[in-house]
């Protein structure tokens, strides 16, 4: 199964950015076909109509195929002020939106519907970024996407990962497995 991985993080030594990491491991073991791809990759600004009144951005239009080539993703959603980041938005937002003059990207929905997510968070505090993911759920369901009923968020983050990048605790890689297990499984399903 083709799964796409990422995390609404750039910055260099992101939590998530590296439960994204331990993710494409865990995903990879189970026999998926994993991208793992990182947002800083893509030269996306900010979203602005006017902005897309003169052609979508290049880098938009890459990432609404890698999207729609994935029957599976798992998304790693950082947690700001109670929900998910900027970036996060950002990026769906522009992958969402219509490219009229474009035979294939004229309907916002391709990239998205009837993908399989998985969402995950890490974060320093005690609910691990819990907040985003129940803010995130709705917005990838409005998109027309199967969202899993399982997700995991990652407390006490600072001190989950090993040197290696993967993470330390089997209660930790558990929950990260039984996302993406569920992810793969409902994937196959409506994939078939």
């Amino acid at each position: 199964m083709k799964t796409l991985i990422f995390a609404g993080s750039t910055r260099q030594q992101s939590y998530n950015r590296q439960l994204a990491h331990a993710a494409a491991q865990l995903a990879t073991a189970a026999g998926a076909r994993v991208s793992h791809i990182e947002l800083a990759d893509f030269d996306i600004p900010m979203y602005n109509a006017d902005l897309e009144a003169k052609g979508t951005p290049p880098d938009v239009l890459r990432l609404k195929q890698l999207m729609f080539e994935h029957p599976a993703w798992i998304i790693c959603a950082p947690e700001y002020n109670g929900s998910y980041t900027a970036l996060l938005k950002n990026t769906i937002d522009w992958a969402s939106s219509p490219v009229k003059s474009d035979p294939v990207w004229k309907d916002g929905f391709r990239p998205f519907s009837g993908k399989v997510v998985g969402l995950l968070s890490a974060s320093p505090g005690g609910l691990g970024g819990l907040r985003s993911l129940s803010h995130l759920t709705p917005l990838m369901m409005n998109l027309q996407c199967w969202v899993a009923p399982k997700q995991f968020a990652l407390a006490r983050a600072f001190e989950a990962f090993a040197e290696d990048g993967s993470l330390k605790q089997d209660a930790h890689r558990a929950g990260v497995q039984a996302v993406v297990d569920q992810v793969l499984w409902a994937a196959q399903k409506l994939h078939a």
